[in-house]
């Protein structure tokens, strides 16, 4: 599908200017930061933070009885355990804070819910089992804000709980002992965006206030914080800039023994935002989607090396299996949408025997960059009648929405505008997928188009090896903190093949002054046919350096590209 290119008006250009001379960087990266709203008051804090641009944690929302609480416990060594989530965000919170808490003397146990079995959030066998092995206090991370049912069930079993949350709340917030939640509607703290390993940051920078200790007992754990939130896909703005930011830069000389043994794993050079999401996220996020997020745990609280290196071992095989179930479904799947016509409907909701429920989100997430359409995935099992489901959608349409519409339909769902998950009975399958199409329909969805925003206009002839190096002073890249896209006018094909069996696209290109830039299309294969050598073109994508065979070239990495008008 063609995409749409949206360009920033430089309406900005007095503050550019300003931040220019100010900071003394280039104009285009100058541009950039005013055109995204950066002024040159917080220029500053955006390019360079330090410990010092941390919030207050006690602003956040019952962080002082959070914190007296678990003093308390470290005081009795009462039980203690923190029940977190099984994926990148929740393993890292569980690793913070129970890091933390065994150095202050209070060894505390953890729970992680089984994503096959158990599904996600607190339940109530869960916390049957803890309160057999005798926890009187349990903090939950990166989950509990929804669990009123199974806190108010703890309770009759002696145990009091604390909520770290950055999920919505319901109208009613569960009755505990403290609940710290920015997304809170009384919330005060200057910022709701936090991951949920953030929220168990802010945790432990107030528990080291309140003690008195040095900064170093809660900022050395920011490598660990840092790989969590930029997992989470948060927007990489504000504290979460500056967790990033100043967590990157322990990553690269991490003591983490796991961590360390994982990034070896991974053979990424260049340890940047890209590699985490990429590289160390997916690897993490299979023990969780394979039934296994204890060994993701094991790992990043290993302090021997060769073990260390044997439990990357296991979670490679996990994530190989990941990418076998993965290319299965999606085939499954692709297959179906060519054989069904689905192409042009206004969301693709499909359903399949024994697709893996940890994988199928992902999927879905394909199709939808793929086709542009809200997607659904079910998979049904041979011994159930519901069938588990996940659903991402696109800017503008609103899934959670539309499933509210359909809950006579559904077993249940849940989730946020983008991302859903969903449980249906196989015999209201079809019931369910004509009322969310014809919702969908309402909508106008066939009149979406993707948008492609340009941070500039560039010409070849002008850009350089330093101006290009220059753009990693807006790293860390993420949500909120896109790569700049740059666009690139008249630019003559001089070469032009596919690599990789047809996959990808490389290109060489010439301006009008013969000057000379390499081009890659990551999946943009299938468009070698659709152009030629002379071929005037115009091109929007990244720029970035190519280093091969010790040679450092620019590169253009193409987001789209169309004839020349």
């Amino acid at each position: 599908m063609g995409k749409k290119w949206q360009y920033y008006q430089n309406e900005n250009i007095e503050e550019a200017y300003k931040i220019e001379k100010e900071f003394k960087i280039n104009r285009l990266l100058s541009t950039i930061l005013a055109n995204r709203g950066i002024t040159s008051d917080t220029a500053e804090v955006f390019l360079s933070p330090t410990r010092h641009n941390f919030h207050n944690p006690f602003e956040m929302p019952d962080m002082e009885d959070a914190v007296n609480r678990i003093l308390q416990a470290i005081e009795k060594k009462e039980k203690t355990i923190i029940y977190g989530d099984y994926d990148v965000d929740g393993i890292t919170s569980i690793t913070v804070l129970k890091s933390f808490l065994r150095d202050r003397g209070l060894d505390v146990g953890n729970y992680i819910p089984n994503r096959l079995k158990e599904g996600y959030g607190l339940n109530k066998q869960a916390i049957d089992k803890i309160a057999e092995e005798n926890y009187t206090l349990m903090i939950t991370v990166d989950c509990g804000i929804t669990g009123m049912q199974e806190i108010e069930y703890a309770k009759t079993l002696n145990i009091e709980t604390i909520v770290t949350d950055h999920h919505e709340p319901a109208e009613t917030l569960p009755n505990a002992i403290a609940v710290v939640d920015c997304k809170r509607k009384d919330n005060k703290y200057p910022f709701r965006e936090l991951a949920g390993v953030g929220v168990v940051f802010k945790l432990i920078q107030a528990i080291s206030i309140k003690l008195g200790l040095e900064e170093r007992e809660f900022l050395k754990y920011l490598d660990i914080v840092s790989i969590g939130t930029i997992s989470d896909i948060v927007p990489l703005v504000d504290e979460n800039r500056v967790i990033t930011k100043l967590g990157l830069k322990l990553v690269r000389c991490t003591k983490n023994i796991g961590l360390r043994a994982i990034l070896n794993e991974t053979g990424y050079n260049k340890i940047d935002s890209g590699s985490i999401s990429f590289g160390i996220a997916p690897r993490i996020n299979a023990c969780g989607r394979m039934g296994f997020a204890y060994k993701a745990l094991d790992l990043l609280l290993e302090t021997d090396y060769y073990k260390a290196l044997g439990l990357t071992e296991e979670i490679r095989e996990f994530n190989n299996k990941r990418q076998l179930e993965e290319k299965k479904i999606f085939e499954e799947a692709n297959s179906q949408i060519k054989e069904k016509n689905l192409e042009n409907v206004d969301t693709i909701i499909l359903g399949g025997n024994d697709w893996h429920s940890g994988v199928i989100g992902i999927v879905a997430s394909k199709i939808t960059e793929i086709y542009y359409k809200p997607s659904i995935l079910i998979c049904f099992e041979q011994e159930n009648d519901i069938g588990k489901g996940s659903g991402r959608s696109i800017p503008g349409f609103d899934l959670h929405e539309a499933l509210m519409k359909c809950g006579e339909t559904l077993s249940g769902f849940g989730g946020h505008s983008m991302a859903v998950g969903i449980s249906v009975a196989k015999e209201k399958f079809e019931e369910f997928k004509n009322q969310l199409l014809s919702i969908a329909k309402e909508a106008n969805i066939s009149d979406f188009t993707p948008i492609l925003n340009i941070d500039e206009v560039l010409d070849i002839d002008e850009i350089d090896k330093e101006m290009v190096q220059s753009l990693s002073l807006l790293e860390p890249f993420g949500e909120a903190n896109k790569m700049p896209i740059f666009a690139f006018k008249n630019l003559k094909i001089d070469s032009i093949r596919s690599l990789t069996d047809g996959k990808h696209l490389k290109l060489g290109l010439k301006s009008n002054n013969n000057n000379y830039v390499n081009a890659i299309g990551f999946n943009l294969g299938h468009l070698a046919d659709d152009y030629k050598i002379g071929d005037r073109i115009d091109l929007a994508g990244n720029l970035e350096i190519n280093s091969f065979n010790g040679v450092d070239n620019i590169q253009i990495n193409i987001k789209d590209l169309m004839k020349t008008v």
